[in-house]
């Protein structure tokens, strides 16, 4: 039974699951001539498309594609230019952690704890400086602190711990909830972050580089002492953009990485320009993309030049964290911590054993299936 479907739905389906052409015509070979409309696909094969693409069958019978907007607000630009249309990936991955938010949210009421008072406590027309450094000292990211810290996966591990202390839940993944064969994509969103006054939640795209994992959790809790929830994309170059909040959190991210008044004491004009890179990079225990950014908001060189220099320097880190990858497999239960972060995790297992959460909503909010598989998480915290 052959059924009719429109092409603009199907090329929705196909933006909206994420999925490259190749992927795409490797499962559907047919695919261009349903689109083409010479040909129509079978109920079966509609509901295999539906299903490879994370689309409801139904909602490819309606008459034109529904539009979907971001729960929150949306700072991502290209280009200088608003994007429209969130996939299907960002968006369950959104709803995911506001989930889970609300969970933790209500679990620190029940237990007593109060709201943070650091939420939403400036605006844009608040000093930079000021603002990096009263952050700096609330996280306990000051550089006294990071000097025994030697590799970006240091400096990550150390930063989120100290965030974390502040009730704020980081949670660091590459994938939709579970699911290896749904990849998040850094071109479209680097991180967002959920406020609530409890506990506000960053989400960092995990398929990012650790340099820039670290700048977006800086910039992430710049959103957070401004009190504004929604999606980013900035990338620690990004130094036009047209959203004045972007601009300012990047700035205070760049700040509260490298100080310029401290950077500018240190800087050794006598040195390579490639020397300093790597030196002040070791210094301040994060990467040369955030250095080279540092220089040219120093005015070392000009715009060309630190675009220039960026480029560089992000496809030799591209490349190191590619080589990374390829020697360190992936092991689901350390990086769970990670993945929803390690003080939710506890408390939500806690909860679930102490019978005060059902089991099928600890299996929901951690995006797993098998009893066995929570009970190896819940071991695994036992062991520490």
């Amino acid at each position: 039974m052959r059924v009719e479907v429109k092409a603009t739905l199907l090329e929705w389906a196909c933006r909206r699951g994420g999925l490259d052409d190749e992927t795409l015509l490797r499962a559907f070979p047919k695919l261009p001539e349903w689109k083409a409309g010479t040909t129509q696909p079978t109920l079966k094969q509609l509901e295999k498309f539906a299903q490879k693409n994370s689309v409801p069958l139904g909602m490819l019978f309606l008459p034109s594609p529904p539009v979907e907007k971001l729960p929150i607000s949306d700072f991502r630009t290209i280009k200088n230019s608003n994007i429209n249309e969130p996939s299907q990936n960002l968006l369950e991955t959104i709803y995911l952690c506001q989930q889970r938010q609300d969970w933790y949210s209500q679990y620190l009421r029940d237990n007593g704890f109060n709201e943070n008072e650091f939420i939403g406590c400036v605006t844009i027309d608040n000093s930079v400086i000021e603002v990096a450094q009263n952050i700096r000292e609330a996280v306990g990211f000051n550089l006294e602190e990071r000097q025994k810290l030697t590799k970006l996966e240091d400096t990550l591990r150390f930063f989120i711990d100290q965030v974390s202390q502040l009730n704020i839940l980081v949670m660091i993944s590459g994938i939709v909830g579970s699911n290896t064969h749904r990849s998040l994509d850094p071109d479209e969103f680097r991180g967002f972050v959920l406020i609530d006054r409890f506990s506000p939640l960053i989400f960092i795209n995990g398929k990012d580089t650790k340099s820039a994992q670290i700048f977006t959790l800086a910039h992430e809790l710049a959103h957070i002492w401004l009190g504004s929830e929604g999606v980013s994309n900035v990338q620690i170059a990004d130094v036009n953009n047209q959203d004045n909040h972007e601009i300012w959190c990047n700035q205070v991210a760049a700040e509260l990485l490298v100080p310029l008044k401290d950077l500018q004491n240190n800087f050794n004009r006598s040195n390579s320009l490639e020397d300093e890179l790597k030196r002040l990079a070791k210094f301040y225990k994060v990467s040369s993309l955030v250095i080279s950014r540092r220089l040219y908001d120093l005015k070392v060189y000009n715009y060309q030049e630190f675009r220039t220099i960026y480029e560089e320097e992000l496809d030799e880190l591209q490349k190191l964290q590619g080589k990374s990858k390829q020697k360190i497999g992936g092991d689901f239960y350390r990086n769970l911590n990670i993945k929803v972060s390690r003080q939710f995790l506890q408390a939500l297992v806690s909860s679930t054993l102490e019978g005060k959460t059902l089991f099928r909503d600890a299996f929901r909010l951690l995006s797993i299936k098998k009893s066995e598989t929570f009970n190896t998480i819940a071991n695994k915290l036992t062991e520490g």
